[in-house]
């Protein structure tokens, strides 16, 4: 399919409204869907289809009629796209969007993992490779990981990565001890015990959502019936609707706090940390998503192979709940 459109400028300043129409035009004419993770720039997020984590987005690419998805995310996303719409074109705006805690682990290290331990089951968090995925018995999200586990027979050993401050928490909510990879997304890292303390001390009737990625989650549930409560981000989104507070304090990357404010207008939303921010999420902008329609780049694709063993773990969860 051919795109006309008027020749660009691209340094030419334009208001907001003007690029997303002009994006909006483009996705039209291409059959394109537009994704974007709750950690993208509020702009990006205002020209979506569909704002979500990681795997709902990816499920919307699954279900979706369109023929291109423009995932407005980073790499292992559009990856996790590609895997479960391989009929369809994915593009990635910005090539050079990787992940820190995707980074963590190999497939090389998992199969060196698993020699060193025969027989054990393998679950790895959706932040991974396609080819880490391939190498892993299960996939799991921040909003499923526990149910995951807990279907896991007990007399199996448990290896998980990539993310140890998930890994943690999952041991303490479960009950179950397993080995864990010692991986860690840099934002989530920085959000620590003090953090909470702080909020304890300075906004004692906020309540705080918590991601389970950070490394103040395991003492976040001290404080689970006075205010804080672990959730995924979805998670968050649907807690705060229903919670009859109406004012919280977010222990994520900042980006959610675009949506949360869309979506209850009436309540307040604050971050724990207002560093805490994916440099990798905020690579995105209006104008890398015209330029990923308007000359269908970067297009991300998975070997067959890869995809067919990537693909059985994430169906494995999904059959789990």
């Amino acid at each position: 399919m051919s795109v006309t459109a008027a020749p660009l400028v691209l340094d030419d300043p334009r208001s907001r409204k003007a690029l997303q129409q002009e994006i909006r035009m483009l996705a039209k004419r291409r059959d394109a869907v537009i994704l974007a993770h709750n950690y993208q720039r509020p702009e990006v997020q205002e020209v979506a289809d569909h704002i979500g984590d990681s795997l709902g987005l990816s499920r919307q690419a699954a279900a979706t009629t369109a023929r291109v998805i423009v995932f407005c995310g980073v790499s292992f996303m559009a990856e996790t796209a590609a895997i479960l719409s391989p009929d369809k074109t994915v593009l990635l705006p910005e090539l050079e969007a990787g992940c820190s805690l995707s980074d963590s682990v190999t497939a090389a290290d998992v199969r060196a993992w698993k020699a060193q331990h025969p027989g054990a089951v393998v679950v790895s968090y959706v932040n991974t490779t396609a080819e880490v995925k391939a190498e892993s018995d299960y996939c799991c999200t921040s909003g499923n990981a526990k149910v995951v586990i807990e279907a896991i027979p007990k007399d199996r050993e448990i290896l998980f990565l990539p993310d140890v401050f998930l890994g943690t928490w999952l041991e303490r909510v479960t009950g179950r001890k397993m080995r864990l990879w010692m991986g860690e997304c840099h934002v989530h890292a920085g959000i620590r015990p003090d953090d909470i303390r702080r909020w304890r001390e300075g906004a004692p009737d906020a309540e705080l959502m918590v991601h389970p990625e950070c490394g103040c989650a395991s003492q976040a549930l001290a404080f689970g019936s006075d205010g804080a409560k672990v959730l995924s981000t979805e998670g968050m989104v649907t807690h705060a609707k229903a919670s009859p507070k109406d004012h919280f304090l977010v222990a994520t990357e900042t980006g959610i706090l675009h949506r949360l404010r869309t979506e209850m207008p009436e309540k307040r939303f604050d971050p724990l940390r207002e560093d805490a921010v994916c440099r990798y999420m905020k690579m995105t902008t209006l104008e890398s998503v015209r330029d990923s329609l308007l000359h269908m780049r970067h297009v991300v694709s998975v070997p067959r192979d890869v995809a067919d063993r990537a693909r059985a773990a994430i169906e494995r969860m999904v059959r789990i709940g």
